[in-house]
């Protein structure tokens, strides 16, 4: 009878004391410290300092977190652009409408045709010529025939206001009398233009040798 009481408040003892440590473990887990956060530490290089995302101005987070279309982040590449057309990266191009134009006969010899076009600036800015014009030469047939651009660069040609551009057409002149080619009107588009002028073909102009594909056009250039 005794050993059994003796057992029975050894089992005792060995429940208390179970259910103490097990307490014990809940206030320890309890007053730990919480982990860190993963993402809290990524921000931080491995010396110490910030890391290449979060400093100001490399394109991490902070630049991110502008709104679409609120321009931010990008005013330095909007500001080139616009620093370019104000300082005059862009000139508006010569119109048609604003520009006197004029062909006449220039051939240096008997053998070598040369027609020039000149264009004389009537507006009140400066704008840009610069390039080939489009030529088209009407026959008396009443048909049309483009005219190919000559193996040359175009030069910059600016023009302000009463300044003249001039480019010429090129050809072969027939002195057999029988050319196949009877050119009546010019018709003259400016670079960088859609609206043409007709022009008569000059007076005293030799005859094209062969077919109006072997007539060229050349590139504007100043007459200064």
């Amino acid at each position: 009878m005794k050993l059994s009481r003796t057992a029975g408040l050894a089992a005792f003892g060995l429940a208390a004391a179970l259910s103490l440590t097990a307490c014990n473990n809940g206030e320890d887990s309890a007053q730990a410290p919480a982990a860190k956060d993963p993402s809290a530490s990524s921000s931080s290089s491995p010396g110490g300092g910030p890391s290449p995302d979060s400093r100001p101005g490399s394109g991490g987070a902070q630049a991110g977190s502008a709104k679409p279309g609120s321009g931010a982040g990008s005013s330095s590449s909007s500001g080139a652009v616009n620093g370019g057309a104000e300082s005059g990266g862009t000139m508006a191009f010569c119109k048609t409408a604003d520009l006197a134009v004029e062909a006449t006969n220039a051939a240096p010899d008997q053998s070598s045709g040369r027609i020039n076009i000149t264009m004389v600036n009537r507006g009140s800015g400066t704008c840009s010529a610069t390039g080939f014009a489009g030529v088209d030469i009407k026959d008396a047939d009443h048909t049309s025939n483009p005219v190919a651009r000559g193996q040359a660069q175009p030069r910059v040609t600016t023009l302000k206001p009463g300044d003249a551009a001039v480019f010429d057409l090129a050809y072969t002149i027939d002195g057999s009398g029988k050319s196949l080619a009877h050119p009546t009107d010019i018709l003259v588009t400016p670079p960088n233009e859609t609206h043409t002028v007709s022009l008569k073909w000059p007076a005293g102009a030799g005859g094209i040798k062969g077919a109006y594909t072997d007539v060229q056009v050349y590139p504007t250039h100043t007459t200064n």
